[in-house]
């Protein structure tokens, strides 16, 4: 009797662990309303941009070192350089689907010239840096390199999201110059936050025109 009591209370404490787990999680749908899949590619487009207006896309300009690049708005127009999302490795599931509140990786598709250079999206790991910024050159296995997906509403009947880590919300300032534009960065103020909407690209063997310009739009400051 005190086994099956140990096991009903072992089996109870994994129900219950389970339903906290999948406690408001729910699929993150695109532009169209249909699920975000890890097998498709998609551009994040900002709802309320500043004044450039387009998808995001790593900083573009001459990278010689092959550094890690900052994430940005593209122009005005630009549907920006498009991801694909990924559940963490060793993350087990049989899900196909991208699910809000669930550990993710980022990674750009574009034709960066360096090609040893990784495109997943990571924070910039400093202890000291209170606002760091967002980055390509990440690695999936780390934790600096997952992100989450929140739902925060509907505009038009289209779902928005925000982009979260375990360090902070995912937001953007202004950088001036010739084209002045927002990178990424992790923020704590709520005025900076970047909203989000994810659009599936219509043929994943086209580019958009920020790729076909080898991503130097937006030259470096």
């Amino acid at each position: 009797m005190a086994i099956m009591t140990s096991l009903a209370s072992f089996i109870i404490t994994l129900l219950l662990a389970a339903a906290v787990c999948t406690h408001g999680e729910e699929s993150v749908r695109d532009s169209n309303g249909n699920e975000v899949r890890l097998d498709e590619q998609y551009y994040i487009q900002p709802i309320s941009t500043w004044s450039n207006g387009g998808g995001l896309a790593p900083l573009a300009g001459l990278n010689p070192f092959c550094e890690p690049r900052s994430i940005t708005e593209a122009l005005a127009g630009e549907a920006g350089v498009p991801v694909s999302i990924a559940y963490p490795p060793k993350f087990i599931t049989s899900l196909q689907v991208v699910k809000t509140n669930i550990s993710i990786t980022i990674e750009f598709k574009s034709n960066d010239d360096c090609k040893d250079l990784s495109m997943f999206w990571q924070v910039y790991d400093a202890r000291y840096v209170i606002e760091p910024p967002i980055l390509t050159g990440g690695r999936p296995e780390k934790l600096n390199s997952r992100f989450k997906i929140e739902k925060v509403g509907e505009k038009d009947g289209t779902n928005i999201y925000k982009l979260t880590t375990s360090a902070g919300t995912v937001g953007g300032i202004p950088v001036l110059g010739a084209k002045p534009h927002r990178v990424l960065l992790l923020t704590n103020d709520v005025a900076n936050i970047i909203y989000v909407k994810f659009i599936k690209i219509n043929d994943v063997s086209s580019t958009s025109r920020v790729e076909k310009l080898g991503l130097r739009m937006i030259p470096f400051y």
